[in-house]
């Protein structure tokens, strides 16, 4: 299993929680959806994990299935136009939970990690190109679409991490910086940009955004 030392920087008392979950989201997407739905699913488990929210409480098929659900709202699995394709009955019933226990883990985990419809942190690879929240960035205090910036603007923004590869492209280059890259700093779009990736543990004593969901 990949993403095992992120796993390993989960609080003790989570880790069996975290483990199981895993195993359950794999099994469904394996079956069901696609490996980049699992890839993503382990790495949402993770990130509720390192935000403390309380996934050692409740069955963990309740979590596993919000977990589906709402990454399946992020990237509208319940279309018909989508591949692959599965609506929230199909997804609660794979699990063997009910809608409205699903639906309610769905709601805490979209509240807790700030999700909203094609969130370019969650988005699959093939909703990229499409998704306008992955390339908009503000410069000089203007909305920019960086697709239609030059390439230069582009290469800049992909070494610092602002989209997910250079659009010119239409592929996902392996960033080189060297000491000759001028690196423009691009202020803050309206939404900074987060990475699932390479979350930090928030500190001991900081609250966690899942105080008060533990239903």
């Amino acid at each position: 299993m990949e993403n095992t030392e992120d796993m390993d920087m989960v609080i003790p008392e989570l880790q069996p929680a975290l483990e199981e979950i895993v195993a359950l989201t794999e099994q469904f997407c394996s079956e069901h959806l696609n490996e980049e739905y699992r890839r993503l699913c382990t790495e949402m488990v993770i990130e509720l994990a390192e935000l403390e929210a309380p996934i050692n409480k409740g069955r963990p098929t309740s979590w596993a299935s919000g977990i589906v659900h709402a990454l399946g709202f992020v990237n509208f699995l319940h279309d018909p136009s989508q591949s692959p394709h599965m609506t929230s009955p199909e997804i609660a019933k794979g699990f063997g939970v009910s809608q409205g226990t699903m639906q309610s883990k769905s709601k805490m985990i979209r509240d807790g990690l700030e999700l909203m419809p094609f969130d370019p942190d969650w988005c699959l690879e093939a909703l990229l190109e499409d998704n306008p929240l992955a390339w908009m960035l503000e410069i000089d205090g203007l909305a920019v679409d960086i697709r239609m910036a030059p390439r230069e603007l582009q290469e800049q923004a992909y070494q610092q991490g602002l989209i997910p590869y250079i659009p010119a492209d239409r592929q996902r280059p392996r960033p080189q910086p060297s000491s000759k890259t001028r690196i423009i700093q691009f202020p803050s779009g309206p939404r900074e940009p987060t990475s699932p990736k390479s979350s930090q543990k928030a500190e001991d004593d900081a609250p966690s955004l899942f105080d008060g969901l533990t239903e």
